[in-house]
């Protein structure tokens, strides 16, 4: 580990870099999409195929007479995996990366632009292609909201699970000037009267850490940044 950097900083380096091969959709994500082409396409839900898992390959898979493939496949083999359903008559619903989805010309496009977290972490704007529709290109306002209203669902729940910390007025971090800054209040330390810190006392002993680091302060600014937190709470 290298000198002041801290145990959650040191793992971090050797996690994996998540991918939009490496998008494992949220259940509620899925449902919600599932049942909306449920109900625009009619497909038989007794015949949804999902050949997308980790160790799966969908070309070897074997689609039943009548099945719809609806699930959320490796963004960077697309345009292939739609030629491969296409030459094969096999109906489609797949999850597609909004920015790059025009350019897949043999199918319809769903634009929505869902801004999906997947349960891997990673944030992708989000629509669909598909050869269940007549249409070339076209936009879903009823999907785009029911997903988004199931991506605020998980939002809450997600916040819900976070511990939260109260720092004391003497602690200063990023998103406490980022709120400042949203509340039109003008909020500074000069470098004499502030110190880098990564981490309080009582965190350390946990394996914790301040996120994104911060600044412990002095007494004169840490009893303006209260009258700021003040300010803030009243707007």
């Amino acid at each position: 580990m290298a000198r002041g950097e801290t145990y959650e900083e040191f793992t971090a380096k050797f996690e994996p870099k998540k991918t939009t091969d490496d998008c494992y959709t949220p259940p509620e994500v899925y449902e919600c999409v599932l049942g909306w082409a449920h109900r625009e396409y009619g497909f038989d839900l007794a015949k949804v195929a999902r050949p997308f898992y980790p160790g799966g390959d969908y070309e070897r898979e074997e689609y039943p007479e009548g099945c719809t493939v609806v699930d959320n496949p490796p963004f960077s083999i697309l345009s292939k995996i739609v030629k491969h359903y296409q030459e094969r008559g096999v109906g489609f619903f797949l999850f597609a990366p909004t920015l790059t989805c025009m350019g897949i010309r043999s199918c319809c496009k769903v634009v929505v632009g869902a801004g999906v977290t997947y349960a891997n972490g990673a944030s992708v704007n989000t629509s669909f292609v598909t050869n269940l529709d007549a249409s070339q290109a076209r936009s879903a306002p009823e999907l785009r909201a029911e997903l988004d209203a199931a991506i605020e669902r998980l939002r809450r729940e997600k916040a819900k699970a976070l511990p939260k910390y109260e720092y004391p007025d003497e602690v200063l971090t990023a998103p406490m000037l980022a709120r400042y800054s949203k509340y039109g209040i003008d909020f500074r330390v000069s470098p004499q009267e502030c110190s880098f810190t990564r981490a309080l006392d009582a965190q350390r002993g946990q394996g914790k850490a301040i996120y994104g680091s911060g600044y412990l302060i002095s007494e004169r600014a840490a009893a303006e940044r209260a009258a700021a937190e003040r300010a803030a709470a009243e707007r």
